[in-house]
Protein backbone atom coordinates (compact mmCIF):
# COMPACT_ATOMS: atom_id res chain seq x y z
CA UNK A 1 0.00 0.00 0.00
CA UNK A 2 1.26 3.48 -0.83
CA UNK A 3 2.23 5.77 2.01
CA UNK A 4 0.63 9.24 2.06
CA UNK A 5 2.64 12.19 3.39
CA UNK A 6 1.30 15.63 4.26
CA UNK A 7 4.21 18.10 4.14
CA UNK A 8 3.29 21.70 4.97
CA UNK A 9 4.82 24.91 6.21
CA UNK A 10 3.34 26.32 9.41
CA UNK A 11 3.79 29.30 11.67
CA UNK A 12 4.77 28.81 15.30
CA UNK A 13 1.16 29.47 16.29
CA UNK A 14 -0.19 26.81 13.91
CA UNK A 15 -1.32 28.59 10.74
CA UNK A 16 -0.41 27.66 7.16
CA UNK A 17 -1.06 31.12 5.76
CA UNK A 18 -1.77 34.54 7.20
CA UNK A 19 -5.11 36.36 7.35
CA UNK A 20 -4.59 37.59 3.77
CA UNK A 21 -3.87 34.07 2.54
CA UNK A 22 -0.20 34.76 1.85
CA UNK A 23 2.68 32.40 2.53
CA UNK A 24 5.62 34.72 1.83
CA UNK A 25 6.97 33.98 5.32
CA UNK A 26 7.60 30.32 4.28
CA UNK A 27 10.24 31.07 1.63
CA UNK A 28 12.91 28.42 2.19
CA UNK A 29 16.63 29.03 2.35
CA UNK A 30 18.85 27.17 -0.11
CA UNK A 31 19.40 24.19 2.20
CA UNK A 32 15.69 23.72 2.87
CA UNK A 33 14.79 24.19 -0.80
CA UNK A 34 17.31 21.49 -1.76
CA UNK A 35 15.81 19.24 0.92
CA UNK A 36 12.37 19.75 -0.65
CA UNK A 37 13.76 19.00 -4.12
CA UNK A 38 15.35 15.78 -2.89
CA UNK A 39 12.20 14.80 -1.00
CA UNK A 40 10.02 15.52 -4.03
CA UNK A 41 12.12 13.16 -6.19
CA UNK A 42 11.01 10.30 -3.92
CA UNK A 43 7.30 11.08 -4.36
CA UNK A 44 5.51 8.87 -6.87
CA UNK A 45 2.27 10.87 -7.10
CA UNK A 46 1.46 14.35 -5.82
CA UNK A 47 -2.13 15.07 -4.78
CA UNK A 48 -3.21 18.71 -5.06
CA UNK A 49 -6.26 20.65 -4.05
CA UNK A 50 -7.43 23.29 -6.51
CA UNK A 51 -5.92 26.31 -4.77
CA UNK A 52 -2.50 24.73 -4.39
CA UNK A 53 -2.54 23.48 -7.97
CA UNK A 54 -3.38 26.96 -9.28
CA UNK A 55 -0.65 28.52 -7.12
CA UNK A 56 1.96 25.99 -8.23
CA UNK A 57 0.90 26.09 -11.90
CA UNK A 58 1.25 29.86 -11.95
CA UNK A 59 4.97 29.75 -11.20
CA UNK A 60 6.73 26.38 -11.43
CA UNK A 61 6.22 25.58 -15.12
CA UNK A 62 7.50 29.09 -15.96
CA UNK A 63 10.50 29.54 -13.63
CA UNK A 64 12.51 32.52 -14.91
CA UNK A 65 15.95 31.90 -16.38
CA UNK A 66 17.52 34.13 -13.71
CA UNK A 67 16.06 32.02 -10.87
CA UNK A 68 18.41 29.90 -8.80
CA UNK A 69 19.46 26.46 -10.00
CA UNK A 70 17.50 24.91 -7.12
CA UNK A 71 14.31 26.72 -8.20
CA UNK A 72 14.77 25.76 -11.85
CA UNK A 73 15.35 22.18 -10.76
CA UNK A 74 12.14 22.14 -8.71
CA UNK A 75 10.22 23.63 -11.63
CA UNK A 76 11.26 20.69 -13.77
CA UNK A 77 10.46 18.20 -11.02
CA UNK A 78 7.01 19.67 -10.38
CA UNK A 79 6.11 19.88 -14.05
CA UNK A 80 7.10 16.25 -14.72
CA UNK A 81 5.67 14.72 -11.52
CA UNK A 82 2.37 12.83 -11.94
CA UNK A 83 -0.28 14.84 -10.14
CA UNK A 84 -3.91 14.23 -9.23
CA UNK A 85 -5.84 17.47 -8.83
CA UNK A 86 -9.07 17.42 -6.82
CA UNK A 87 -11.52 20.15 -7.78
CA UNK A 88 -15.23 20.64 -8.34
CA UNK A 89 -14.66 23.83 -10.34
CA UNK A 90 -11.67 23.23 -12.62
CA UNK A 91 -12.45 21.82 -16.06
CA UNK A 92 -8.89 21.02 -17.13
CA UNK A 93 -5.39 20.58 -15.73
CA UNK A 94 -1.96 20.41 -17.33
CA UNK A 95 1.62 19.36 -16.64
CA UNK A 96 1.20 15.62 -16.17
CA UNK A 97 -1.96 16.06 -14.09
CA UNK A 98 -5.26 14.20 -13.86
CA UNK A 99 -8.41 16.00 -12.73
CA UNK A 100 -10.73 14.29 -10.23
CA UNK A 101 -13.98 15.98 -9.26
CA UNK A 102 -15.63 13.08 -7.46
CA UNK A 103 -15.19 11.78 -3.91
CA UNK A 104 -11.60 12.59 -2.85
CA UNK A 105 -11.62 10.12 0.04
CA UNK A 106 -12.56 7.19 -2.18
CA UNK A 107 -10.07 8.20 -4.88
CA UNK A 108 -7.24 8.49 -2.36
CA UNK A 109 -8.13 5.07 -0.94
CA UNK A 110 -7.96 3.67 -4.47
CA UNK A 111 -4.62 5.37 -5.16
CA UNK A 112 -3.14 4.15 -1.87
CA UNK A 113 -4.11 0.55 -2.61
CA UNK A 114 -2.75 0.78 -6.17
CA UNK A 115 0.95 0.47 -5.34
CA UNK A 116 3.64 0.55 -2.70
CA UNK A 117 5.35 3.89 -3.32
CA UNK A 118 4.99 7.27 -1.68
CA UNK A 119 2.37 9.95 -2.38
CA UNK A 120 2.07 13.40 -0.92
CA UNK A 121 -0.99 15.52 -0.33
CA UNK A 122 -0.78 19.26 -0.82
CA UNK A 123 -3.42 21.78 0.08
CA UNK A 124 -4.98 22.35 3.48
CA UNK A 125 -8.57 21.67 2.46
CA UNK A 126 -7.72 18.44 0.68
CA UNK A 127 -5.58 17.23 3.57
CA UNK A 128 -8.32 18.21 6.05
CA UNK A 129 -10.82 16.06 4.14
CA UNK A 130 -8.49 13.04 4.41
CA UNK A 131 -7.45 13.37 8.07
CA UNK A 132 -10.68 12.12 9.67
CA UNK A 133 -10.47 8.95 7.55
CA UNK A 134 -6.96 8.03 8.71
CA UNK A 135 -5.54 8.26 5.19
CA UNK A 136 -2.45 10.33 6.06
CA UNK A 137 0.43 8.16 7.23
CA UNK A 138 3.04 10.84 7.86
CA UNK A 139 2.99 14.54 8.72
CA UNK A 140 6.04 16.66 7.85
CA UNK A 141 5.64 20.07 9.44
CA UNK A 142 8.06 22.85 8.55
CA UNK A 143 7.61 25.34 11.37
CA UNK A 144 8.80 28.87 10.61
CA UNK A 145 9.82 31.29 13.37
CA UNK A 146 6.85 33.62 12.94
CA UNK A 147 3.63 34.17 14.90
CA UNK A 148 0.80 35.15 12.56
CA UNK A 149 -2.04 35.57 15.01
CA UNK A 150 -4.59 34.23 12.52
CA UNK A 151 -5.06 32.62 9.13
CA UNK A 152 -5.85 29.09 8.01
CA UNK A 153 -5.22 26.63 10.85
CA UNK A 154 -2.82 23.77 10.28
CA UNK A 155 -5.42 21.25 11.45
CA UNK A 156 -9.18 21.35 11.02
CA UNK A 157 -11.61 20.68 13.87
CA UNK A 158 -11.79 16.89 14.26
CA UNK A 159 -14.29 14.60 15.94
CA UNK A 160 -11.55 12.21 17.07
CA UNK A 161 -7.91 12.73 17.94
CA UNK A 162 -5.16 11.63 15.59
CA UNK A 163 -2.41 9.93 17.56
CA UNK A 164 1.05 10.70 16.18
CA UNK A 165 4.56 9.61 17.04
CA UNK A 166 7.55 11.94 16.57
CA UNK A 167 9.96 10.23 14.16
CA UNK A 168 12.46 12.97 13.32
CA UNK A 169 13.41 16.59 13.85
CA UNK A 170 15.70 18.60 11.64
CA UNK A 171 16.82 22.19 11.94
CA UNK A 172 17.11 24.49 8.93
CA UNK A 173 17.94 28.20 9.09
CA UNK A 174 14.39 29.16 8.11
CA UNK A 175 12.33 26.34 9.65
CA UNK A 176 12.28 23.38 12.00
CA UNK A 177 11.07 20.13 10.46
CA UNK A 178 8.96 17.92 12.70
CA UNK A 179 8.20 14.55 11.12
CA UNK A 180 5.39 12.56 12.71
CA UNK A 181 4.07 9.11 11.87
CA UNK A 182 0.45 8.15 12.36
CA UNK A 183 0.38 5.87 15.38
CA UNK A 184 -2.16 3.20 14.57
CA UNK A 185 -1.48 1.03 17.57
CA UNK A 186 1.25 -1.25 18.84
CA UNK A 187 1.12 -3.64 15.88
CA UNK A 188 1.57 -0.92 13.22
CA UNK A 189 4.67 0.78 14.59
Amino acid sequence: MRKLIYAIGASLDGFINDRDGTIDWTVPDEELHQFHNDRYREIEISLHGRRLYELMAEYWPHVPEDASQIEREFGGLWTAKPKVVFSHTLTEVHWNSILVNENAVEEVRRLKSGGDGVMEVGGASLAASLMPHGLIDEYQLFVSPVVLGGGTPLFPPLDKRIQLRLAETRHFNTALMLRYLADRGPFNR
